[in-house]
């Protein structure tokens, strides 16, 4: 994975003592200029592979959902592209629905821009924000623009239309990014479902390949229609100043797989977390995810990644420093890969077998009943917990006024018993998933099983 270098900028970002003039030329700026919306606040987003999500594979059928999704606790829905699919170099049958053949129009594989208002407008009666997914770096070699303004489009060194550089991505080609023409195209088309469909924002494919000011624009102008919330797939801060609220972690999701695999200890988090702190505005939004569309196998009874530890990890996504979100079947265990050019709808029927529904449920609701655990800056840092066992013991907490929760985490595949170093946890608190009161004083020692995790709270909602 690529990894983020922002150095140059961590000062920038530092939190600093209130400045004693307003014209004082080395008082810290802040760095997110874009303020998050109001709802994104302690917001959990749930993704949706429509083709997959219900058998019929329809808006009309995910339509139906949305009450399961509310009592599950989730806030966002962010639909996969939603938009007709090229059939020139197609893969698969049904081919990519990343592979965009009209931005302006909807797949009738889905349904109707009827059938998607429909969606959009009973998801917000139900209280949820709806966001698309944009492919912006690159269409379907059959997209109108192809032959309408074939200029539009980046040309290999014979002059012909080339997919992405260097990836398999052969069902795509990519646009040009100087023409002024496929800016306000696609901009445009970003502020027609927004306005004329209800879009709360948008999840920006491979986000980076896309020059910034162009995202910083657009941001504005879909703010003079509504707030929105935007999420770039990309790694690097410079995309929240002005145009994204959150970014993927991609690192923070590879050093837990190794983790998981026995490859790396609890200490490999610690260079994630101290870069997330010091290099990074407090404002940004990270997301701290376990699968999605391009890792989306469950994972946890087949041990392919993370076995028994998943429960850990998918706690720690929840309470640590993060944006959470769930992909759709992961709370029904759903144990197959779903297949990416295919019909292959997710199998729910383990649903009633599998406890991780009932977790996830739990810990969206622990989360938003303990304001340290906020979104951006709403939440609390992490303070890291000393304890003679760092190799294996995770432990941090996180406080904000009266609230405090307190996160133990074994992420060794060996039981442990560590003795907490100093007085930063100590206190009294209620436990998640037991309600028992529990006291915790400075020098305690803790013991856990493998892969064994607790949440101790107090002060919450």
């Amino acid at each position: 994975m690529l990894k983020t270098l922002l150095p140059a900028f961590a000062a920038t970002w530092a939190l600093a003592a209130p400045v004693q003039a307003a014209d004082d030329p080395w008082a810290p700026k802040p760095y997110v200029e874009q303020p998050h919306a109001d709802w994104t606040k302690n917001a959990v987003l749930y993704q949706i592979n429509t083709r997959q999500f219900t058998p019929e594979g329809t808006f009309r059928a995910a339509q139906a959902q949305l009450p399961r999704l509310r009592k599950l606790g989730v806030d966002i829905l962010w639909l996969m592209p939603i938009h007709p699919i090229g059939k020139e170099n197609r893969k698969g049958s049904l081919g990519s629905p990343y592979s965009v053949q009209d931005y302006y129009a909807v797949n009738p594989e889905f349904g109707t821009e009827a059938d998607l208002k429909s969606f959009v407008d009973a998801a917000h009666a139900q209280g949820f924000h709806v966001i698309l997914d944009l492919v912006a770096n690159h269409t379907a070699w059959d997209n109108q623009m192809a032959k309408q303004h074939p200029d539009w489009y980046e040309k290999d060194w014979k002059g012909a239309f080339r997919p992405t550089p260097w990836w398999d991505w052969s069902d795509v080609i990519d646009l040009d990014w100087s023409k002024p023409g496929v800016r306000a195209h696609v901009g445009k088309a970003m502020e027609y479902w927004v306005r004329e469909v209800g879009i709360d924002g948008y999840r920006a494919d491979v986000a980076g390949y896309v020059p910034l000011d162009f995202w910083e624009t657009e941001r504005a102008r879909l703010e003079k229609i509504r707030p929105v919330f935007m999420l770039a797939e990309w790694k690097s801060s410079e995309l929240t100043r002005r145009a994204f609220d959150a970014v993927y972690s991609w690192d923070w999701h590879v050093t837990i797989k190794q983790i998981a695999k026995g490859e790396a200890d609890a200490t490999a988090l610690y260079g994630y977390y101290a870069e997330n702190e010091s290099a990074w505005p407090k404002e940004a939004m990270r997301l701290t995810y376990i699968e999605n569309h391009d890792s989306n196998a469950w994972e946890g009874t087949t041990g392919e990644n993370f076995g028994p530890a998943l429960p850990a990890f998918v706690a720690l996504s929840f309470t640590g420093e993060g944006l959470s979100m769930i992909h759709n079947g992961q709370e029904a265990c759903n144990e197959k890969r779903l297949a990416f050019f295919e019909k292959d709808a997710i199998d729910w029927s383990q649903g009633t077998k599998c406890a991780m529904g009932t977790l996830l449920h739990d810990l969206i609701a622990f989360r938003k009943t303990n304001p340290a655990l906020g979104n951006a800056q709403w939440g609390a840092r992490m303070n890291k917990v000393e304890n003679d066992k760092p190799k294996q013991l995770f432990a941090w907490v996180r406080q904000s006024g009266g609230n405090k929760v307190l996160g133990l985490f074994n992420l060794s595949a060996a039981p442990v018993t560590a003795k907490l170093a100093d007085a930063l946890p100590a206190g009294s608190y209620t436990e998640f998933g037991t309600g028992k009161s529990v006291t915790i004083s400075a020098g305690d020692t803790v013991t856990l099983p493998a892969w064994g995790y607790r949440l101790l709270a107090r002060g919450s909602n």
